[in-house]
């Protein structure tokens, strides 16, 4: 009987969510062959998180998976991030795409009709957990994960500060969702369980850029 291709590309922000869910892939029997990142039109930070590319590279480096790091405005990106999948499935024989969403329906239906279009299945291993009981799981799976962009009502006190138990009850107590899953805030991973080795970086800055605090970060070589 021929063995199932578990080979699985991770639609990867550098942040919590991608990286839990493809820890939970990975118990899956999932196999992961390549990250996939969305920048910005000048190809320097991340789209969606505000993450400098070296830091993406550096994520990848420490878990031993390659990263393709794709520019793109807005209006662009269900066009571009599809190419990027169709040409990741013929290079990589993927079947699977892995998506970190908890319980966004728009972001799913989404996600799996440009999945269908490249010949992919899209899963998501988080899809309507218990918010406050995921950012725990997380915590006690060892990812270590420091906030880098945030709304207003958070402000840019939150910039900067490492999730823990504490500030996730501050941040309830605030009104915020535990995971920031309506688009409260966002983080990066600086150690987990897939890493080889922590990465470091410096917060040189925080920009208000349309209602929105973000990080200006840099690697620490």
């Amino acid at each position: 009987m021929k063995m199932q291709n578990k080979n699985c590309l991770c639609s990867w922000s550098g942040g919590k969510d991608s990286c839990f869910a493809l820890i939970q892939a990975i118990h899956q029997n999932y196999i992961p062959k390549v990250l996939l990142n969305v920048l910005n039109e000048e190809g320097k930070i991340s789209r969606s998180h505000g993450i400098p590319s070296k830091i993406l590279q550096a994520q990848a480096k420490a878990a031993n998976i390659p990263i393709h790091l794709i520019s793109s405005s807005w209006n662009d990106y269900e066009k571009k991030f599809t190419q990027a999948l169709t040409s990741l499935q013929k290079q990589y024989d993927l079947t699977t795409a892995v998506f970190g969403d908890i319980d966004l329906q728009e972001h799913r239906n989404w996600e799996e009709t440009v999945c269908t279009n490249a010949n992919l299945t899209s899963i998501l291993p988080l899809w309507k957990l218990d918010r406050r009981n995921l950012v725990m799981q997380m915590l006690n799976a060892g990812i270590k994960t420091m906030i880098v962009s945030c709304n207003e009502i958070m402000g840019e006190k939150f910039l900067g500060k490492m999730l823990t138990t504490q500030l996730i009850t501050e941040l309830e107590n605030l009104g915020i969702d535990a995971c920031g899953e309506n688009g409260e805030y966002h983080t990066l991973v600086l150690n987990c369980s897939l890493f080889s080795k922590p990465i470091a970086v410096d917060v040189t800055d925080k920009i208000l850029h349309n209602n929105y605090w973000f990080t200006a970060l840099k690697l620490k070589e």
